[in-house]
């Protein structure tokens, strides 16, 4: 049990309308979410730095409604990992936003989440290594969506480069990475997106619908077998749920923490 102990456990953001009610008690504003999401969990996956690059100041405000110990992982820009941009003037942007978090002693990582059309070939390869020294101050850890990826070559890759390998669990469909959970360097990084199979691509990239699956108990047990044998490899484990639809992530994540703590 004492393994557990340096598990993380949050969601893949906490500012959505339909959790008011679901979790967060009915009449909540907006500004009052993230002090009561910080009750319940101990880490953020902060996704508003994938949709545009929010002013510093922001991101210093987000930072101060969380106590000290809050650990934070922040999402690359999607021009950076669906564009594969190489633009400095916007990795620049990115790390003066993001510094609030640094000066804090927050900042735990960044997320590099790839589409699945992103293939497993030389230049790609290129790319995440280059990735590497571009974003040299933090820990980098790299989802991949197409199951290319889960090869031992790419671990072998990763582990020469320091990127973490994001563990995921998402439908069983054909191409999609499996649930394969391993750690490349001393923190493992697990992120559960639902096994919502009818809606995966009918729901968009982006549609709520795709992530619109609430987890049942035996499936949370499977992965807290999972997560007891990274956290006994790695130094620290985050797992986040990114199920987000109607507040799902976190009733999931809470009955993780109970199914992680409960030695059966």
């Amino acid at each position: 049990m004492a393994a557990t102990q340096s598990v993380r456990i949050g969601t893949s953001g906490y500012s959505f309308k339909d959790w008011v009610g679901p979790f967060y008690p009915a009449g909540t504003r907006p500004a009052a979410q993230l002090e009561y999401y910080t009750r319940h969990f101990d880490c953020l996956e902060l996704n508003v730095t994938y949709y545009r690059i929010p002013d510093a100041k922001l991101i210093a405000g987000i930072e101060q409604r969380t106590p000290a110990g809050f650990a934070f992982v922040v999402k690359l820009h999607s021009d950076i990992t669906h564009k594969l941009s190489r633009d400095a003037a916007l990795d620049a942007a990115f790390h003066a936003a993001v510094q609030p978090l640094r000066d804090a002693g927050k900042m735990h990582g960044l997320l590099a989440q790839f589409p699945y059309g992103f293939r497993n070939t030389q230049e790609n390869r290129a790319f995440v290594a280059e990735l590497r020294e571009r974003f040299a101050a933090d820990a980098l850890f790299v989802e991949f969506r197409r199951d290319e990826w889960a090869a031992p070559p790419v671990f072998t890759f990763l582990r020469r480069l320091r990127l973490g390998w994001v563990c995921v669990d998402e439908p069983a469909l054909p191409g999609l990475v499996p649930p394969v959970a391993l750690a490349t360097t001393d923190v493992a990084y697990v992120r559960l997106h639902g096994r919502n199979k009818a809606t995966w691509y009918s729901g968009g990239q982006a549609g709520a619908d795709r992530y619109d699956y609430s987890y049942t108990e035996p499936e949370l047990r499977q992965w807290a077998e999972k997560t007891r044998q990274l956290a006994g490899e790695a130094r620290q484990t985050f797992v986040f749920f990114n199920n987000c639809h109607g507040g799902q992530a976190p009733a999931n994540a809470e009955t993780f923490q109970a199914l992680l703590a409960t030695d059966w």
